[in-house]
């Protein structure tokens, strides 16, 4: 049903004046007369005339608030959403908190991570510059592109299709996926990730170069920054980096994968962790540029952010309520 226009609303008001009844006016705008009662009876005060300019007041105001995002109606939850953002949460983590563990104030009350992406970038959030907060600080959402790795012959390689079941599965702690985040063609220096499937615990190490003997070093740190025994596979990409890794299964015990040519979906945890890390560090960005103080900061907060895999319980809360590790 199309809306009533000035013209009718000043036509109404004429025809009141004049005593006609709502049928009649509804005979002669051509519509049905209990559209003429909805109108009266919704924008006249009591006791006044109805005004046609009074009328289009009071529905210009009910549609302004009609169309007011669910985030802009309800302060206390919009300052949740907002703090959350400004600690880095992601939309999707923000919403599971509040549906898993909200505070006494929101208790009953929900939001998708859709209504809090719309905030961002459509509504008052876009003044607000949050979009900042979010893992590829984007102005303008857009979808993710494909990215691939190049082949290279690997020794004594071991095909992820022949990783047992319990790790594929999750079920047990120790496996975890590597990676290297790396900046411009310019830097030498690279960021060595390593991510443990279960706890999705994660462990960040600049190299000074992208060689197998740098990588194979901060491999062992990572082992030794646990306690004994806990690692007990990893999975790796293709990459020359990686050349060494028959040195860790026959040396330190540690069982080792390696994905496809050009398949690093395969190893999708370390993938996303990768882009979390974006949000720090952005692409085009050196990682010679950033202090060894940054960088286990950004450790810290990913170890500390919760996952909605976990039951938004945090990679460290997962591992500490496990007591296998550290």
């Amino acid at each position: 049903m199309r809306r009533l226009t000035q013209i009718e609303r000043e036509i109404i008001e004429l025809c009141l004046a004049n005593d006609r009844s709502h049928r009649r006016i509804g005979r002669i705008l051509g519509r049905d007369h209990r559209v003429i009662d909805r109108e009266v009876n919704r924008n006249k005060p009591e006791e006044r005339m109805y005004t046609a300019k009074l009328a289009m007041k009071l529905t210009a105001k009910r549609e302004a608030k009609r169309c007011r995002k669910k985030l802009e109606k309800d302060e206390p939850l919009q300052a949740f959403v907002v703090d959350r953002l400004l600690e880095d949460f992601s939309p999707e983590q923000i919403a599971g908190l509040l549906k898993e563990d909200p505070p006494e104030l929101l208790e009953g009350k929900t939001i998708s991570h859709e209504s809090i992406y719309q905030y961002i970038y459509e509504g008052e959030g876009r003044y607000e510059g949050l979009y900042t907060h979010l893992r590829h600080s984007r102005k303008k959402r857009r979808k993710r592109g494909k990215r691939t790795h190049r082949k290279v012959r690997i020794i004594e390689r071991i095909s992820i299709h022949d990783r047992p079941k319990i790790i594929d599965d999750k079920k047990r702690f120790g496996d975890f996926e590597c990676d290297l985040v790396e900046g411009p063609r310019s830097d030498k220096q690279a960021l060595s990730v390593h991510y443990e499937r279960k706890s999705q615990k994660v462990r960040l190490h600049r190299v000074m170069n992208k060689t197998a003997r740098e990588n194979h070093e901060v491999l062992l740190a990572t082992v030794a920054s646990f306690e004994n025994d806990f690692v007990k596979s990893m999975t790796f990409d293709n990459g020359k980096e990686t050349a060494l890794h028959h040195v860790l299964r026959y040396e330190h015990g540690i069982d080792t994968y390696h994905c496809d040519p050009y398949s690093s979906w395969q190893k999708g945890g370390v993938e996303n962790v990768n882009g979390l890390i974006r949000q720090y560090i952005p692409k085009g960005a050196k990682i010679s540029d950033y202090t060894d103080e940054q960088i286990k900061e950004i450790e810290n907060k990913l170890n500390n952010r919760p996952r909605k895999s976990l039951n938004y319980k945090t990679p460290n809360q997962v591992l500490v309520q496990s007591g296998v590790g550290h």
